[in-house]
């Protein structure tokens, strides 16, 4: 089986053809949803958590690492469902939040400016006008999210496995290429992508148990091999080496935890 994220702009019709794929493959339709299981398993307002996924960072983000921390609790509920497979996830930045694993099939959604204009007027019933800024406010936003927290443009189509045009393509027709993809061998879970999937999903959770006091921190796991990236400084080391005994060594999954100080992460932690 596969997992399936889908990018989109505001007014791409990109919810609509997430839910016709998911009905026609029988998975799981996924994108509030994450949000809400965040908030409930790490205690945070789910306005906090809208606000670091969807908003670019503010100047004083970068000196808080604010959103660093909300979206460790956003990818750790998105990675506890994903596990699972069979999920189509249709939020926000689930091409770069399920990064490595091979069965994740990463599809952008786009529409001409047009058509997502007249979307977003009946949508939130308001003029040409409006629409325009609106759409123009809420890309703007996100282009700066990506590049800041990810250095990525979310126009690179490097990012996506398969990109669709709507209305060149119908809804009915967006979502049987998505269908027909997931049926290619590349994008089918096998040993080794669950494998790869288990380690995100373990690093994920680790990291969301040591991001309040840690914020900087890049965690990796590998066969349930962990290892924590911190902050250098004897002190700081000590404090995240203190932090990790409190997790306990019963976490599921876990066969081993160690702290690298002083040592670039690899492209593969979170």
């Amino acid at each position: 089986m596969t997992v399936v994220t889908i990018s989109r702009g505001s007014g791409s019709m990109g919810k609509a053809v997430a839910e016709k794929a998911a009905a026609r493959l029988g998975y799981a339709c996924l994108s509030r949803d994450v949000l809400l299981e965040a908030s409930e398993l790490y205690n945070q307002p789910e306005v906090q958590l809208q606000s670091a996924i969807a908003d670019a960072p503010s100047f004083l983000d970068r000196f808080t690492h604010g959103k660093q921390k909300y979206i460790a609790f956003i990818q750790s509920a998105l990675t506890r469902h994903v596990i699972q497979d069979k999920i189509i996830y249709h939020g926000l930045a689930g091409h770069l939040l399920l990064k490595n694993v091979s069965h994740v099939l990463k599809v952008r959604i786009q529409a001409d400016h047009d058509s997502r204009v007249e979307l977003v007027m009946k949508r939130d019933r308001v003029g040409q006008a409006e629409a325009a800024r609106m759409i123009a406010t809420l890309d703007g936003q996100r282009q700066r999210w990506t590049r800041s927290l990810y250095d990525a443009d979310p126009g690179d189509s490097s990012l996506y496995d398969l990109q669709i045009s709507l209305p060149r393509y119908s809804i009915d027709a967006a979502a049987d290429l998505i269908c027909r993809s997931v049926e290619f061998e590349p994008f089918k879970t096998t040993p080794e992508s669950q494998r790869q999937m288990e380690d995100l999903a373990l690093a994920c959770r680790i990291k969301a148990a040591l991001v309040e006091d840690h914020p900087s921190i890049s965690v990796v796991s590998r066969y349930g091999n962990v290892v924590v990236y911190g902050a250098s400084g004897d002190r700081q080391a000590h404090k995240l080496k203190a932090g990790i005994d409190e997790l306990g060594s019963d976490i599921e999954g876990m066969n081993n935890i160690e702290v690298h100080a002083d040592v670039e992460p690899p492209d593969t932690a979170v």
